[in-house]
Formats: C-alpha cells, structure tokens, sequence
C-alpha cells in the first residue's frame, strides 16, 4: 500500500511519527514524507498521486492541516481526518463540544486575557488556565483567589492570545493518560503539570472498565481514531481535562506496530469502500524502490 505522512518541521526529528513512517516502508509498503514548509504541493495532482491514506501528526495552528483538507476533498482517506483534529486543537472549542456531547469536563470559561479572571465569582475559584492552543502541557499554571488572578508566569505570555479557563477539580496530584488505537485503550500515570511536588513512576497501568468506556466514547463523539486524553480521576469518577490527536504514546508496549498495523487495515477498509484505484493505474507507478526507505515529496531517500 502507499502512504503519505504530512510531517510539520517540529516533528520532523522526533520518534513519532517518523518512527511509524520507517516501520511500514520497512514492512513492504510505499511510503512518503511531506514537508509542507519545504514543499510545493501541486493540489490538481492529488488524486493521480495514488495514496490509500494521508497521515498527519500536527501543531496547533500548523500548515499540514491545510494539506490534509486538501487531501480529503479530493477523496483520499486521512488519519486523523481534518474536522476532528480542528475540534480538538483548539482547547475551548474542544471543551464546549465536550460538554455539548455529554462528556465529564471541569466548568470551563474563555477569556482573551487573565485580568478578566477577576469578573468570576470567588467561590468558583481555584482555577486551571491554559493556553486555548497549547500542548505537552505548555502554559498551564493554577490561580487560588482573585487576587492573583492578575498575575501571571512570564511564559504563559508567550504561549497565546486566549485562553481557557476550568474549575480545578481535586484529585490525586497526578495525570492519567488513555492512549487509544482504534479500540484498543493504554492508560500509563503522568505527572501533572499543576502538581510537579508529586512523583509519578510512568507505568502502564491497568484499563479500569470506567476508563475504557470513557476513552471510546470520546473517540466516537471527536471521529477520532488514533488520539489521547488526559483524565483525572475524581470523587465523581473519571474526568477529561485534555484531547488529542496522535500523541506520543509513551510507555505504550509494541505502540508502533499496533499503529502501523491500524494503519493497513483502516487503508484497506476505506479502498474496499471507495473501489476508485483501479489495478491497472496502480501498475503504471514503479515498484522497483517500494518499501526500501521513505521518501521525501522530492525523491531524495530520508
């Protein structure tokens, strides 16, 4: 089969997604790399470029988005597709679909800027705030009354223009982190960004059946089918604080074969339905390099 991965510049020295990239082209399979900041991407040729699947591990607010849009309107399948991955990039977008759907999230506001924390009541205070477009964690702090409310870390300047605010929910001090593939659900313990005074051994830990469920039933609500979140666990049971789309899958046993393996079979499935990738046009492309290396848009071997 013939993939193409869209890798943003931040990822492009990373393990994922290269490492998913190498695996199937050494498995046998075609598979390029997509540069959009050192690409020209010729939009009329998409279709005639054969892929099976487009797939995008993105930043917030990254030209690869844009490529994979492309991708889908000219009807080629894409891993994550696009309307998912707007709904969870962007953090308050994501939270009022979450609430919209049913989903356990913190009571959340949007706001251009801290000062006006000071225009929410004092009993709802301790508050979370967080960049509307971070991630890894970046820019979060946590705010105990109005009175700090106006003051704020150095960096969380720098991070964004908006920003989401939640309740802070008590718990543990610590993270949960559901990695989902397809249906299959991985939960590992992760420090918290608001507690760093609590250590945290990143285990895999067991799948509670509350976890599982909850885990699915984001997917099924976001469209999402390789993706992360993060949890708390709570008096109320288990609460989403954080969405996204194909994380890193730290401490994931076999996580790259799992991935690759969804991969070739959500491609298969999406060919079967299609049926618009004649053999006799697939034919006309050369084999005699498939499946030796990865490809970059140019030709030159990565």
């Amino acid at each position: 089969m013939r993939f193409c991965f869209i890798v943003e510049d931040e990822y492009r020295r990373q393990s994922m997604p290269m490492v998913i990239a190498r695996h199937l082209a050494q498995s046998g399979h075609d598979v390029d790399l997509l540069e959009p900041t050192k690409t020209v991407t010729a939009l009329w040729d998409l279709r005639r470029q054969l892929y099976d699947a487009y797939i995008l591990k993105t930043v917030a607010d990254g030209p690869g988005l844009c490529v994979l849009e492309a991708a889908e309107a000219a009807g080629i399948p894409t891993i994550n597709n696009s309307r998912s991955i707007r709904l969870v990039r962007d953090k308050s977008l994501c939270t009022a679909y979450a609430y919209a759907h049913g989903l356990p999230v913190p009571h959340s506001y949007f706001v251009t800027d801290p000062h006006l924390l000071r225009k929410i009541p004092r009993e709802r205070y301790p508050l979370v705030v967080k960049p509307t477009n971070g991630s890894s964690g970046r820019g979060i702090y946590l705010v105990n009354s109005p009175a700090r409310s106006l003051r704020r870390p150095k960096y969380a300047e720098r991070v964004s223009d908006f920003f989401l605010v939640q309740h802070y929910v008590k718990n543990p001090g610590y993270d949960i982190k559901l990695y989902v593939i397809g249906k299959d659900v991985f939960a590992v313990a992760r420090e918290s960004p608001l507690h760093p005074e609590v250590e945290v051994a990143h285990q895999l830990l067991p799948v509670k059946p509350a976890w599982l469920k909850l885990a699915r039933r984001v997917g099924e609500v976001f469209g999402l089918v390789i993706y992360g979140l993060d949890v708390l666990e709570t008096r109320h049971g288990p609460m989403v604080v954080d969405i996204n789309d194909f994380p890193s899958f730290g401490k994931v046993p076999q996580a790259v074969s799992l991935i690759s393996d969804y991969i070739v079979r959500f491609a298969k499935k999406a060919r079967m339905k299609r049926g618009w990738l004649p053999f006799a046009l697939r034919t006309l492309r050369s084999t005699s390099s498939r499946g030796q290396h990865v490809r970059s848009e140019n030709g030159l071997a990565r």
